[in-house]
């Protein structure tokens, strides 16, 4: 029997992650098989459960249940618990491990995929909610010159800044420094009711990187925006995906996939 894997979400139906952990187990020859499951809101933990009973080795942990899967995980990362959230479970015998592997994927997609450096870059994370407060940890681990959160609530955004002691910094859009960045990342889900953050032009530096979390909506609000403002370069999320995802299948299985042709294929829709 192939080793049981899934990803865990409420919707679910959209995930692309069977797609990709079934092309990482091809080009590296590992016998599994990966599902989805739509658990109940108020059911994650249950869902869990019956998972592991039924033999089921690990999970990815899609919104919104990154919260619960950190609190059942019987030993989480680092980066995990800076983040407060788990989108990576293990399970071995009574042992839930969890980490956390979105900040990793994010920051490979923008090194490696994109080949812009995180190091002594100024850096804006467009909202303050479990999105951002993933990624935060590994791009702070990459050493750049500046990390501000901005939110529309400005003291949430204090809160989530306070959990990083004094290494980011706060904002709301109306006090937002008028300070242009190298790299603004949308950390909302406004573009998938086509908004766009209420950002001033100025937050772009000429030549700037806009990364738009979102992915599979084309050019979205906060790229339109971004590129009238002077932006250079834009990216949605789907190369985070695939990173985080490759992450996630070293944790469980010892294998670093080649997620080049994996975006390949992803991005051609085939």
């Amino acid at each position: 029997m192939p080793d049981r894997y899934a990803v865990i979400g409420n919707p679910i139906a959209h995930s692309r992650s069977p797609e990709i952990h079934a092309a990482f187990a091809r080009q590296a020859s590992q016998d599994l098989e990966y599902t989805r499951i739509l658990a109940p809101l108020d059911g994650f933990d249950a869902a869990v459960a019956a998972f592991r009973a039924a033999g089921g080795r690990g999970l990815n942990v899609t919104l919104p249940f990154k919260g619960a899967a950190f609190r059942l995980a019987t030993a989480t990362s680092g980066r995990a618990r800076e983040a407060e959230a788990v989108n990576t479970l293990r399970f071995e015998g009574a042992r839930v491990d969890g980490d956390n592997t979105d900040g990793v994927g994010l920051a490979r997609d923008i090194v490696a995929n994109l080949g812009i450096a995180l190091e002594g870059r100024r850096l804006l994370i467009v909202g303050a909610g479990g999105a951002a407060r993933g990624v935060i940890p590994s791009l702070l681990d990459a050493r750049p010159a500046e990390v501000v959160v901005v939110n529309r609530t400005a003291e949430r955004a204090a809160d989530l800044a306070r959990q990083f002691n004094g290494r980011v910094r706060a904002a709301g859009f109306a006090t937002l420094p008028r300070q242009a960045f190298d790299i603004v990342v949308n950390a909302t889900s406004a573009g998938l009711a086509g908004e766009a953050p209420p950002l001033p032009t100025t937050a772009f530096v000429d030549g700037a990187l806009a990364y738009d979390m979102v992915y599979g909506k084309g050019e979205t609000a906060f790229l339109a925006l971004a590129r009238a403002s002077g932006a250079a370069r834009f990216a949605d999320g789907l190369g985070m995906l695939v990173e985080q995802a490759a992450e996630s299948f070293y944790l469980w299985r010892g294998v670093r996939p080649d997620t080049a042709p994996v975006l390949a294929m992803l991005r051609a829709g085939t």
